[in-house]
């Protein structure tokens, strides 16, 4: 597909690189020539230097025959001025990342007015996905499908427990719970296990279940899942506050630990529930006299990787606190994981995961498309859901006489509302949603999943 991007900050850039790995025909238009520069230099896009909201900067960048325009400029004006126009100059899909927690409220309206194919907003994607943390604090990643109800949560097995050199197998019969084992993450290798894969203790394991079978599983395998009740955030901006608002109907207390005084006012006025802090969310001192060895939850959530990364190590050597770390940069994500950061939110990957579950369902809109989209381990593993199309090569058969592609994982089946943990003589049907797991990315279509 032609696509133009608008804007090559972080979320620009990143979704360049992905759509360009998925061999998608990308134009970039950005105002500042030099970035643009090193990101054509880099990998195989077309760069247009310009405004992008302009109609003839779109026209020289293609818009006429462009599929799908994506402004991810720092404006949110601006980038719904660029879907505007896009949309009267090229009749093409467009999406528009709408930051601004006053449009949130109105974003129904604005993406029916403008016509927009999809809305954006990152630090709400992240907050969304901060609160399900907090719910379940013994993981450290968790992605929802079947419009919530079906979730997929990874965890580290600690020493000593249950699980350690347990069979995938095993897991149904020894803990009664009705989960599937979907990934198994060991140092630097990733597994999608057959039943006779052995979980290992430090190992970071991926499971698959029903909402009320999750609790029931941490509780089987003896993994602590205990209630937040207290929650501490350092840096009070956009994430901090949407999480606030999420969680203003839980027993959760939050204190906002936050450096700018006029900031600290504005939440205080926007938040009545939480506790502002007005001080440098780095100091030692200041972080002791407001309990960090007692609170539960602790989130670094400044505009620093480095800072965050810091606290969240610091939180780490002298509390039990569930940790949560926003890091914005991903080039040294090896290094990253192999630290004790607790759960690492990257909003910019959460944008662009949502943006390319959008474009692989853009592709094959007449068949089994891509409803709901993951990377849970990375760009090595994906959880995908599709809806299942009267397909001949797909309905019907049963999953042990279906040629499917290695390593890959038929997951789980909604079929109306009923959940099922597919075996070998289950089959699909249509209107069938499934969830695939595989290590194979780019699957556009459940097609692909056969040899």
């Amino acid at each position: 597909m032609k696509i133009i991007i608008v804007g090559c900050g972080k979320v620009g850039t990143t979704l360049a690189e992905q759509l360009n790995n998925e061999n998608h025909d990308i134009t970039i238009i950005d105002k500042n020539g030099d970035a643009l520069n090193s990101i054509t230099e880099r990998i195989d896009v077309m760069g247009v230097v310009g405004n992008g909201a302009v109609y003839k900067v779109q026209m020289e960048a293609g818009i006429e025959d462009t599929d799908l325009l994506i402004a991810t400029t720092n404006s949110d004006e601006l980038n719904m001025l660029c879907c505007l126009i896009a949309k009267k100059a090229g009749n093409c899909h467009t999406i528009a990342r709408i930051r601004n927690p006053e449009y949130n409220s109105e974003i129904g309206y604005i993406r029916d007015e403008l016509g927009l194919s999809m809305a954006i907003n990152p630090e709400m994607a992240a907050a969304m996905e901060i609160s399900r943390l907090l719910r379940f604090p013994s993981a450290i990643k968790i992605d929802t499908f079947a419009k919530g109800r079906i979730e997929i949560l990874k965890f580290i097995v600690p020493e000593n427990s249950i699980l350690h050199t347990m069979k995938v197998r095993e897991v149904l019969h020894k803990l009664h719970c009705n989960v599937l084992i979907c990934a198994i993450e060991r140092g630097q290798d990733v597994i999608i296990p057959s039943g006779n894969a052995e979980m290992m203790s430090g190992d970071k394991i991926s499971f698959i279940a029903p909402t009320a079978e999750c609790n029931k599983f941490f509780k089987q395998a003896g993994i602590d899942n205990n209630v937040i009740e207290t929650a501490m955030f350092v840096g009070g901006g956009r994430i901090t506050y949407y999480v606030a608002k999420l969680l203003e109907n839980t027993k959760i207390q939050v204190k906002i630990i936050e450096q700018n005084l006029e900031r600290c006012n504005e939440l205080s006025e926007l938040l009545p529930n939480a506790m502002i802090i007005h001080g440098d969310g780095s100091d030692q001192e200041l972080l002791l006299q407001e309990g960090i060895h007692q609170t539960e939850a602790f989130a670094s959530l400044t505009g620093f990787d480095e800072e965050n990364i810091m606290l969240s190590l610091y939180a780490a050597s002298i509390s039990r606190a569930k940790l949560i770390t926003k890091v914005n940069k991903i080039a040294f994500e090896d290094v990253i994981n192999s630290m004790n950061l607790g759960s690492v939110i990257y909003p910019k990957m959460i944008t662009a995961d949502s943006i390319l579950q959008y474009v692989r369902a853009m592709q094959n809109s007449m068949g089994s498309n891509v409803e709901t989209l993951y990377k849970i381990v990375a760009n090595r593993v994906e959880a995908l859901e599709f809806k299942v199309a009267n397909e001949p090569a797909i309905v019907g058969i049963p999953l042990e006489k279906m040629k499917l592609k290695d390593n890959l994982l038929v997951a789980y089946i909604n079929r109306k509302g009923h959940f099922i943990s597919p075996r070998g003589k289950d089959t699909l049907e249509p209107g069938d949603r499934v969830i695939i797991v595989t290590t194979i990315t780019g699957l556009n279509d459940l097609k692909d999943i056969l040899k």
